[in-house]
This record gives C-alpha cells, sequence and structure tokens, in this order.
C-alpha cells in the first residue's frame, strides 16, 4: 500500500526489515545498550554482522525516544538508524516517546542526506506496545515529520506479520488520506 503526501512516499509493506535492499536506512528497534538482543534488534545484527556492535558500542546507552546512527556493514543498507523504543505501561510518556523515536529517527535521516528509510513497528514486541496504538501514534508522527523534510522521500513501514500490515493500513488511510 502506498500513500503520497508533499512528494513523499510512505509504503507499507510485509516483510523482514532486514530484506529491504532498495532503501537506504533501516531502523533498529534497539535496546538501551545497542546490543544483538532478540527480534529485530538481533536480525538486524545477525545480518549486518559484528562490526555493527563494536560501531554501535560507544553510541550506547541511549534513552528511550533517542536515536542515533551507524553504518549497515553487511547488510544492503548503507546505514541502520538505532532507537529505543519505550517499554508499554513502564516508560512514560510512552506515546510522546514512540512518537519521539520515529521522529528523531527521520530528522537524523534528513541531516545525513538519507532518502529512503524503513522502520519496523517500535515497541510493539517485547516492549508491549499495542499495535493499534504504535500505528496511530507513529503514522501521525512520521506525518508531522513530512514538511520538515528535505532529503527524505521514502517512508516505509516493514511489518513483520500480515494482522499488524493490517492494522497499519487501516490507520495509514485515517492519517494520509
Amino acid at each position: 500500500m502506498i500513500f503520497k503526501y508533499n512528494n513523499i512516499q510512505i509504503e507499507l509493506v510485509q516483510g523482514d526489515i532486514t530484506k529491504q535492499s532498495d532503501i537506504t536506512a533501516i531502523v533498529n528497534a534497539a535496546n538501551a545498550e545497542l546490543l544483538p538482543g532478540g527480534g529485530v534488534a538481533g536480525a538486524i545484527h545477525r545480518a549486518a554482522g559484528q562490526e555493527l556492535e563494536m560501531e554501535s558500542h560507544p553510541l550506547a546507552p541511549v534513552k528511550p525516544g533517542e536515536a542515533v546512527i551507524t553504518k549497515g556493514y553487511n547488510l544492503a543498507n548503507e546505514f541502520v538508524i538505532h532507537c529505543l523504543g519505550p517499554v508499554y505501561g513502564l516508560d512514560k510518556p510512552e506515546d510522546k516517546l514512540l512518537a519521539a523515536c520515529y521522529q528523531n529517527a527521520l530528522q537524523l535521516a534528513d541531516e545525513k542526506n538519507i532518502e529512503s528509510i524503513a522502520f519496523p513497528a517500535i515497541s510493539t514486541g517485547a516492549f508491549g506496545f499495542p499495535i493499534k496504538l504504535a500505528a496511530e501514534i507513529s503514522l501521525k508522527a512520521i506525518r508531522e515529520m513530512m514538511d520538515k523534510l528535505k532529503q527524505v522521500k521514502t517512508i516505509r513501514m516493514v511489518l513483520f506479520a500480515d494482522h499488524d500490515l493490517d492494522i497499519y493500513a487501516q490507520e495509514a488511510k485515517k492519517v494520509f488520506n
């Protein structure tokens, strides 16, 4: 599913964040120490190789909502932007912290002249954020940033499950239409 707004294309796809070979930067749903871990972080670290952990180690710890950037190493992507999403029910205010993840990643991408970026559904796995609420918050946060972006031309949401894609598609119709 594709939406256009302000000369920026928003794409919603079901798939694997590590297999977005046509995207310049992918976003890692990181942990505070920027270690491999499980879920998205584990998959990205396994695909990128040990150099990713070596470069990201001095950038840790990060706080919820923060974003930092590294090279992509063995990934097809030039960069990985690492964001620490909030733990639902623990990190407050979780809605603002989740929005900050997306906005800080987009701002960092724009500053680095990155034209395309792919996001997973940050905080919806082990951090327990309800998928529908996360979709609403993240897409609105992206929409708020779009008028400020000068370099980013493609924003892709990569959802692991079909069910998640369906929820994001419903929310995207409200936000972008």
